[in-house]
């Protein structure tokens, strides 16, 4: 597994080691020993959660909020995906900026998202089986979110708006200069 930082502090890509043949092909997914020596981080996830999107689904921007905030770590296991998250953090040199990232079967890359971030992507394939791990257990009571379409964060989604499908709860989210 190789480990390539991103522009904001914290978040990070994985790239496996994928091993291909004539039969197809082979990747560890996770390795917490390898995890910890790369990035630095001892992350327990407890969580692990799955979620099947046809084209122009957009899931987000999603975040847990207080003691039930969550690092993640995403991935697709089919089809491909824009994945972005957005630095809540205040202290944060990057606070309110985002970053995308193309994860897809093809790549088999992953994005860490730490605590304090929110989340989202949305699907460019016909369909996608999106997974990720958590390091908190979700609580209802908890969640939180910012409206995909923010002006101030101006995310470029890569597909027009007529083809975005977003759920009736996202899409009365608040925005980011709202959150406080």
């Amino acid at each position: 597994m190789q480990i390539e930082k991103t522009n904001i502090q914290g978040c990070f890509i994985l790239k496996p080691n994928v091993f291909k043949d004539e039969r197809g092909s082979f990747f560890e997914s996770f390795n917490q020993k390898a995890f910890e020596k790369l990035t630095g981080l001892n992350i327990d996830f407890v969580q692990d959660n799955q979620s099947i999107s046809r084209r122009g689904v957009l899931r987000g921007l999603h975040f847990q909020t207080g003691e039930y905030a969550q690092a993640k770590l995403v991935r697709v296991i089919q089809g491909e995906v824009l994945d972005v998250v957005v630095d809540l953090r205040k202290e944060s040199k990057t606070y309110g900026k985002h970053i995308s990232v193309i994860l897809n079967d093809d790549n088999n890359n992953q994005l860490f998202v730490p605590r304090g971030f929110a989340h989202g992507f949305i699907t460019l394939s016909e369909e996608a089986i999106f997974s990720y791990k958590c390091d908190n257990f979700y609580n209802k009571e908890s969640e939180s979110g910012i409206i995909f379409n923010d002006p101030d964060l101006a995310i470029d989604w890569k597909l027009k708006a007529s083809e975005i499908l977003v759920s009736e709860k996202d899409e009365v989210l608040p925005n980011f200069r709202d959150l406080n």
